[in-house]
C-alpha cells in the first residue's frame, strides 16, 4: 500500500470511483481509494434501485441529473467500458390537486433549464406504462431522457479506467482515524496502515458523519433504511416500461429482470445502519403495489434487500469544503439519489479540488448552508 498520496478518496461506492476517475482525468497525481469492505460497492451502490432521473425541484438537482445524464450517455467513450443506460423514462403519477400543483411548478422549472419532461393526460399514461390503474390520476409528467441504469456495471467501469490511470485501490482497508497538524489534515490511519495527505475526499456514504468526526470535522448525514422488493416473471412488463412513481402512496417501481423492482420509503424509519430485512415493511411494499398494479395478485417475490439512505436535513447533497478542517472535501448525502448523480458529483469535484469554477453551480449544495441558512429542501424525493 502507497505510504503517501496527494489525496485519499475514502469510500469505495460509486461516488467515490466516480470522483477517482475524474480527477486522475486531470492528472490530480497520486489518488488512493480506500474502502473496508472486501469489494467495491458493496454498501448502497449495491442496494441501489438503479433509477436515473432530472426530475428534481431544485436547480442545483436538475441540472447534476441533466449532466450525469449526458456522460451516462458517453460511458463507453469516456471510460472504454461497456454500460446500458436504458433511457425508458421516469413517469411520476399524481392523483392528488396539490401534487398537480406541485409538480406542475416543478414542470416550469425543469422545462426552463432545457430538461426534455412532458405532462400527460391519464388517457396517455398507458402509452407508457400499460396496466397501471389510472382511474384515479389527474396528470402525470413524463421525461424521456430519465430511465434505468445498473450500478454495478457503470462502477466496473469507473474501476476499470481508474485502475488503468494509476489509481490506487485498496480493499479491506478500514479508516481508523485522521491526524492534523493544526486545522490541516496530515494523515489517514487506516486498518492496513498509514497513508500522508493533504487531501481527503469524504464518499464515505451512509458512513461520511463518523469519518468526518475522525477528523474534527462536522457533515450533517444520517443513513435510514429502505427496502426493495423484485417479483418473477410478468408478462405484462414490456421493454419500454419506464421507472413510475405513484406520488401520493409513495410506491415506486420498474422493469427488473422480466419483471418487476418495486420500492418504498417508510418515513417513520428511525436513523441507524440496521440493513435486516422486515416482513412488515415487504408487505406494506406489495399492499401499495397491488393496489396500483392489480395484476401483481398472482406474482411470486423473487428477492427483497435492504440498504441505506446517506439523508441531510433538506434531502440534497453536500459537495464542498468543510467549514472546520482544511484539507478535508465533502461528496456524499445524497439522499438516495447517489447512484444517478455520480458522474457529475464527479466531475464538480474534480473541478473545484482543482480550483476551477465548477461546470454546475453548487453553492447550495455546500457543507457551510446549514449553520448559515441557506436551506432549500429538495422536495422531489422518494
Amino acid at each position: 500500500m502507497r505510504s503517501r498520496a496527494d489525496v485519499v478518496v475514502v469510500g469505495g461506492g460509486i461516488i467515490g470511483v466516480a470522483v477517482a476517475f475524474y480527477l486522475a482525468k486531470r492528472k490530480f497525481g497520486q489518488i488512493v481509494i480506500v474502502e473496508k469492505e472486501p469489494f467495491l460497492g458493496a454498501g448502497s451502490t449495491s442496494k441501489a434501485a438503479g433509477g436515473i432521473r432530472a426530475q428534481f425541484s431544485t436547480k442545483a438537482n436538475i441540472e447534476m441529473s441533466m449532466l450525469s445524464e449526458k456522460l451516462f450517455c458517453q460511458f463507453k467513450e469516456d471510460t472504454g467500458s461497456e454500460a446500458l443506460f436504458d433511457q425508458v423514462g421516469y413517469l411520476f403519477a399524481l392523483s392528488e390537486d396539490a401534487d398537480v400543483k406541485t409538480y406542475t411548478k416543478q414542470y416550469e422549472l425543469q422545462r426552463s433549464v432545457g430538461l426534455n419532461v412532458q405532462l400527460l393526460k391519464p388517457e396517455d399514461i398507458p402509452t407508457y406504462a400499460p396496466h397501471i390503474r389510472i382511474d384515479d390520476i389527474k396528470l402525470a409528467t413524463f421525461c424521456h431522457d430519465d430511465g434505468l441504469g445498473d450500478p454495478s456495471e457503470f462502477l466496473r467501469g469507473y474501476e476499470k479506467a481508474d485502475r488503468e490511470m494509476g489509481v490506487g485501490i485498496e480493499m479491506e482497508c478500514e479508516v481508523t482515524g485522521i491526524a492534523r497538524n493544526g486545522d490541516k489534515v496530515t494523515t489517514v490511519r487506516t486498518s492496513k496502515g498509514d497513508i500522508s495527505t493533504p487531501l481527503i475526499v469524504n464518499c464515505a456514504g451512509a458512513w461520511s458523519a463518523l469519518i468526518a468526526r475522525m477528523a474534527g470535522g462536522d457533515v450533517k448525514v444520517e443513513p435510514y433504511k429502505r427496502q426493495c422488493v423484485t417479483t418473477g416473471e410478468l408478462d405484462f412488463v414490456k421493454p419500454f416500461f419506464p421507472m413510475v412513481v405513484d406520488v401520493k402512496s409513495g410506491l415506486y417501481f420498474h422493469k427488473e429482470s422480466k419483471g418487476l423492482l418495486l420500492g418504498w420509503a417508510d418515513k417513520d424509519m428511525k436513523s441507524s445502519f440496521d440493513v435486516s430485512i422486515e416482513p412488515d415493511y415487504t408487505d406494506t411494499i406489495i399492499e401499495k403495489a397491488l393496489d396500483r398494479i392489480p395484476q401483481l395478485e398472482t406474482a411470486e417475490i423473487a428477492n427483497q434487500w435492504a440498504g441505506l439512505y446517506e439523508t441531510t436535513p433538506d434531502h440534497q447533497a453536500i459537495i464542498g469544503w468543510d467549514t472546520e478542517v482544511q484539507g478535508l472535501f465533502h461528496v456524499t448525502g445524497f439522499s438516495g439519489h447517489g447512484f444517478m448523480h455520480a458522474p457529475a458529483a464527479g466531475v464538480v469535484t474534480s473541478e473545484i479540488v482543482a480550483g476551477q469554477k465548477p461546470t454546475i453551480d453548487i453553492s447550495s449544495l455546500g457543507p457551510e448552508r446549514f449553520a448559515r441558512g441557506l436551506v432549500h429542501h429538495e422536495t422531489n424525493v422518494i
